[in-house]
């Protein structure tokens, strides 16, 4: 529960970030990192993704497991 709030604040950020364009991208919290999941268009877009969450949460270890398709 503690998470909440960081796992909330991400969401908005990237559901809110506007070269997204809404694409479904889940991140959760595992031990010490946080784990990104998703499908997008191309690495541009996963790039953006760990910097939008770097913003929100800057001292957190990202594993990017984003899929460019």
């Amino acid at each position: 529960m503690a998470d909440l709030p960081l796992l909330y604040r991400l969401d908005k950020a990237l559901r809110n970030h506007p070269h997204l364009n809404r694409q479904p991208i889940f991140v959760e919290r595992q031990q010490d990192e946080l784990v990104v999941r998703g499908t997008v268009r191309s690495f541009f877009h996963k790039q953006v993704i760990q910097e939008a969450i770097r913003k929100v949460d800057g001292d957190a270890e990202i594993k990017n497991l984003v899929e460019v398709q």
